[in-house]
């Protein structure tokens, strides 16, 4: 049976379609400026009790998207980048960055000196707009590279006067949560928008074929690289995902609690679908303080949270979680890794509201497949999204079908790959790397499983050589690079164990050139150039590394290896 006949659309629900329009709005901004013209007065992102509007939004992204266009060396496809947490101050540039025609480069706030540097030289970068927090980090990293124009914010810096110097002074000196830093040159948040309303911003003219979003990923090799989305890429992906997890939503009437990352594209496009809907977005800035988060779940009465598996663990394991009352919750999302069968049945039993798992990757904005609305966890993940095909790929590329027959799952189990609008370009300027996960127009994914006789999808194997803790990509030749540079390793690999609380972590199987060498060398070492969960928790030492006959590192049989004597 052939797959690309989309058995799957017989099990879709009234109202959810076939088909989506991915052309419905011309770029991200005008889906913003659609929403305005009904809801322009709506509250539309939430952060530290400072409310701001749709209309709010739109006017103070045209004044940062007036402050770009009059800086020296910046036009239309440049590259800015973003560096900042849940805060109101990322909308306002991510929508002034594609008003004015440019390119947004998405950047984890934790990274070290040495990541962002990478992606920053990568992406060609001209601009970044930075909170403070993390200025030093910045700072570190322009010893080896430039970048020409950089805008520091503050967390308070959208509350009102008062409230702002009182929070910023907080922060700072009460909390110690900003190193000392030096940036020649940088330009406060408020000063660029005020220079950005005296300037003007001179409307550009956007097609949703142009590319919004450089996200990086290490995609199957581990390499990291930018995924460009095109505004199409991304829409196409908020029709899809709007049309399925929405049948109940209604437009002004629902309040989201944006706890993931939106420098992660599932918290990203997540964010652009609730806000279709014209949605209260309740953005929190630190998702770890869970007595917080629980205490905004309780004001706000949610209903819409999407989430990982490690969160909604963490959540519905809480005392004071289980005492809100869940009436208007009508939709919770999984994604970033799988969601375990007693983490969804707890959700459900203490919500009354299904955990709607999806699967999904950055090189498809990220949505392409879920289970159906309401669906309690079956261990897949669904079905494809509207528009959206996918098919089971062996050797030679080989269609493996649908399997019918439970007994013969391994026959058609193979390589995921997808076809659909919300489907990457390609890797920034890397050919090469677009080539190799392109075949007849379709995306191989790298990630393993099979399609039963409906067309549902249940995956057997991550990609090969992923880690995923706490729902983030974790790539093994990251952390092996930089092990392998320290001098006493003479060599070392890389594998993710499971863990309960994180789902994994990372443990890093070395051979020592240096017989001096410890554990807590090479914990400080990662520290020092990776982000904290990409550090290795289990460190061992052994004689030799297992490989295959070529010389390639068997990692499948890292897990279980114990230290040498």
């Amino acid at each position: 049976m052939d797959s690309t006949n989309r058995p799957w659309l017989s099990f879709y629900p009234e109202g959810i379609t076939p088909d989506i329009n991915p052309d419905r709005f011309a770029s991200i901004p005008d889906l913003f400026d659609q929403v305005a013209k009904t809801h322009g007065d709506h509250p539309a992102f939430v952060c530290m009790d400072r409310v701001l509007t749709y209309n709010d939004v739109n006017r103070l992204s045209r004044d940062f998207a007036g402050y770009l266009q009059s800086l020296p060396g910046l036009e239309r496809g440049d590259r800015v980048a973003l560096m900042m947490p849940n805060v109101q101050q990322y909308i306002i540039c991510l929508l002034g960055i594609l008003r004015a025609g440019m390119i947004a480069v998405n950047v984890n706030p934790l990274y070290t000196s040495h990541e962002l540097a990478h992606q920053l030289e990568d992406s060609g970068s001209k601009a970044i707009i930075i909170i403070e927090n993390f200025a030093k980090t910045l700072q570190s990293a322009l010893k080896s590279v430039s970048i020409e124009h950089i805008v520091t914010t503050k967390i308070g810096d959208m509350l009102p006067c008062y409230k702002r110097v009182l929070a910023n002074f907080v922060v700072r000196y009460v909390k110690k949560m900003v190193p000392e830093y030096n940036l020649p040159g940088h330009v406060p948040f408020l000063t660029a928008l005020r220079r950005g309303r005296s300037h003007g911003f001179t409307p550009v003219e956007l097609k949703n074929t142009d590319v919004a979003l450089l996200q990086y990923t290490g995609g199957t090799t581990g390499v990291a690289k930018g995924a460009m989305l095109s505004h199409r890429n991304v829409l196409a992906n908020v029709e899809q995902t709007g049309n399925w997890i929405s049948l109940k939503f209604e437009m002004g009437k629902e309040v989201a609690m944006t706890a993931l990352p939106l420098y992660h594209i599932f918290s990203f496009t997540a964010t652009l679908c609730f806000s279709k809907y014209a949605a209260t977005q309740v953005m929190v800035p630190n998702p770890r303080d869970i007595p917080g988060l629980i205490e905004l779940c309780r004001k706000w009465d949610f209903s819409v949270i999407p989430g990982v598996n490690t969160l909604f663990n963490t959540m519905v394991n809480n005392k004071e979680f289980k005492t809100l009352k869940f009436s208007r919750l009508k939709c919770t999302v999984g994604g970033g890794a799988q969601v375990q069968r007693n983490v969804a049945e707890k959700w459900a039993a203490v919500t009354g509201c299904q955990i709607l798992e999806a699967y999904g990757l950055t090189e498809t904005s990220p949505g392409v497949c879920g289970l159906l609305p309401n669906a309690p966890w079956d261990g897949s993940v669904g079905f494809p999204l509207p528009s959206t095909y996918v098919s089971i790929r062996g050797e030679q590329f080989k269609d493996l079908g649908l399997c019918s027959d439970p007994e013969k799952i391994a026959e058609h189990t193979g390589e995921i790959c997808v076809k659909g609008p919300q489907v990457m370009l390609g890797y920034w300027e890397k050919p090469e790397e677009t080539a190799n996960v392109f075949v007849d127009g379709w995306l191989r994914t790298g990630d393993v499983g099979f399609m039963d006789k409906d067309g549902r999808i249940t995956i057997t194997d991550r990609k090969k050589d992923l880690i995923i803790v706490n729902g983030l990509n974790v790539y093994p030749n990251e952390i092996e690079s930089v092990i392998a540079s320290m001098p006493g390793v003479l060599e070392c690999g890389v594998v993710g164990v499971s863990n309960p609380r994180v789902g994994e972590t990372v443990k890093a199987v070395i051979v020592k050139k240096d017989p001096a060498l410890t554990r807590d060398d090479v914990v400080k070492y990662c520290r020092a150039r990776l982000t904290g969960y990409k550090c290795p928790r289990t460190v061992i030492f052994v004689k030799a590394l297992p490989k295959t006959a070529v010389g390639k590192i068997l990692r499948r049989d890292l897990r279980d290896l114990k230290e040498d004597a």
